[in-house]
């Protein structure tokens, strides 16, 4: 069953991140401004774009999952610092909170690995960096 749950965990985690990447494309005039109206440069969207779909993608098949699992916990608690930071209102501390939920979430993938039903698995690392034990 574990292995199972495990899946779900690291579908459930990508989702959003695959969402966000999507809308982000068809969005991109106003999501370019939005960045750029919190300091942030524009022509880093198509890396944000690269790091929330290409680490989504990573995240549900299982493949460099520990590498993709700190990338996206990296980049996220970024991403509250930068756009989740106004504590006065009560949306964006829960947006912030919530930002801080999914870094532990996948913290947690980034210190256990893919599990049974990866692609890490299937190249004999079973979802564990090699040298490391079970």
């Amino acid at each position: 069953m574990d292995k199972y749950t495990n899946l779900a965990g690291r579908i459930l985690l990508a989702l959003i991140f695959l969402m966000a990447g999507l809308n982000k494309i068809g969005g991109y005039a106003g999501t370019q401004g939005y960045m750029e109206s919190h300091g942030v440069p524009g022509a880093l969207l198509p890396l944000v774009i690269l790091v929330e779909v290409g680490g989504a993608l990573a995240l549900i098949v299982g493949w460099q999952t520990r590498i993709a699992a700190w990338a996206l916990a990296g980049f996220t608690l970024l991403a509250a610092l930068l756009f989740h930071n106004d504590f006065g209102n009560q949306m964006q501390l829960i947006m912030f909170m919530k930002n801080l939920a999914i870094t532990g979430g996948l913290l947690v993938v980034a210190a256990n690995g893919a599990g049974a039903f990866s692609l890490d698995a299937r190249r004999g690392a079973g979802g564990r960096l090699a040298g490391q034990g079970a």
